[in-house]
């Protein structure tokens, strides 16, 4: 009855998002809301079972990781903000993309630009980058709304064949399911559902846009805060990988060298002091975050991840990876991806090629349901819960296309 009561709290967390647009109460404050209820009333039952002290240890567990994501999310949006303020995003996108386009053909480039980049940098850096993209372009509401959404589809996508794109393909990678030569199989199949929703998001798109020519006003400062930020994306990959130092810390260093050039070169013309581009970042991103972390981690504690592990280990492994996919649309795919590696299923290389690709990308399904969709649901005001659930169709349609395709070749590779 408990658990029912717990269940009960997330529901109607994700009932508040879906109705944010008729409630207009911030998606940020209910699911904040909900998710402390919820550990509140975990450590009252604690209190009669004496298991207090576990619900200690399993809250600063649950905060420990909400605290990583958050300043990771702090530095990358710090970065981005003054990238963008110094207008050095519009000088990217006026060098890699013609300043006039048709609908038509932004959307493959968008495309593109969002799956590459997501290989190589972490999701949450690949959103931001490729939506500051969106703001150079005269967009209308609904083509603005569908580039978010490919883009939020294909940085999923991007990730899933190299572990520094993606934390779940690290994950199955560090247990030694797959190694790297087995993941880059999920390259085709990732590309191939990107373009296949870029085709169909751009049938019957017509007109052309323009960027506005921005005068390059940045300063060689700029121009050595904009590589100290390219640098630090390459080193938080070199560093994890070679020694597993955590993503935060490598940005956490970034950032600080940031503010250090700004401290030795700061010009009293400047509107505002490179520190306090902090103020910029979007707290309600990162309530946002807090709320949904909170939620999933009251859900991990009360068992019903483990639930799920086990419903898994019932079906085929084709049908449950499939499925699972669907699941992280809803569920953190992190601790999913960790229940289900838990639950230690025999698995082949085909069927771990399978579960990577699934949890990977499945997130895409809901806005909700992976970092890119949170990330751009606050930077989009045409992007809702409900918006976003118009295009499940067209998303759940190109997923299965990759998932079929994913194991068509690991099949036909692998045996």
């Amino acid at each position: 009855m408990f658990e029912l009561f717990l269940i009960s709290l997330a529901v109607l967390a994700l009932l508040s998002v879906v109705f944010e647009e008729v409630t207009h109460i911030n998606k940020a404050k209910t699911t904040l809301f909900f998710g402390c209820v919820s550990w509140l009333a975990l450590f009252i039952d604690a209190s009669f079972t004496n298991h207090t002290p576990k619900i200690i240890y399993e809250l600063n567990e649950n905060l420990l990781e909400i605290a990583t994501l958050w300043l990771f999310l702090m530095s990358t949006m710090t970065f981005v903000a003054y990238l963008n303020a110094k207008g050095m995003i519009q000088a990217l996108v006026q060098t890699l993309f013609p300043q006039k386009v048709s609908v038509r053909m932004l959307m493959w480039q968008v495309a593109g630009f969002a799956l590459v980049l997501s290989a190589i940098c972490d999701n949450v850096t690949a959103t931001l980058v490729s939506l500051g993209l969106l703001t150079t372009f005269d967009l209308d509401k609904r083509t603005r709304r569908r580039m978010a959404i490919l883009i939020i589809f294909a940085v999923n996508s991007g990730g899933v064949a190299l572990i520094t794109g993606d934390v779940t393909t690290l994950m199955i990678f560090l247990k030694g399911h797959l190694n790297m030569a087995q993941l880059l199989i999920l390259t085709l199949p990732a590309a191939f559902s990107v373009m296949i929703l870029a085709l169909i998001f751009s049938k019957g798109a017509t007109g052309v846009v323009t960027t506005t020519p921005a005068p390059s006003r940045f300063t060689h400062i700029d121009i050595i805060i904009g590589i100290t930020f390219l640098l630090t994306i390459m080193s938080t990959m070199v560093l994890n990988i070679l020694y597993q130092v955590p993503p935060v810390l490598t940005f956490l260093t970034g950032l600080s060298i940031m503010f250090l050039i700004g401290q030795f070169n700061h010009s009293k013309k400047e509107e505002l002091k490179i520190l306090e581009y902090i103020r910029q970042v979007e707290y309600d991103t990162l309530l946002f975050f807090l709320g949904i972390l909170l939620l999933v981690g009251m859900l991990k504690e009360i068992g019903t991840l483990d639930l799920l592990a086990a419903i898994y280990a019932s079906h085929h492994p084709d049908i449950s990876n499939f499925v699972a996919g669907v699941g992280s649309a809803i569920l953190d795919n992190v601790p999913l991806t960790a229940a289900l590696l838990k639950a230690e299923p025999v698995l082949t290389t085909a069927e771990w090629l399978g579960l990577t690709y699934s949890v990977g990308v499945g997130g895409s399904l809901l806005v909700i349901g992976s970092a890119a969709g949170i990330i751009a649901m606050s930077k989009i005001k045409e992007l809702t819960f409900v918006s976003y659930l118009r295009y499940f169709p067209a998303l759940l349609f190109c997923y299965a296309i990759g998932y079929i395709m994913t194991l068509w070749l690991a099949h036909t590779v692998y045996g």
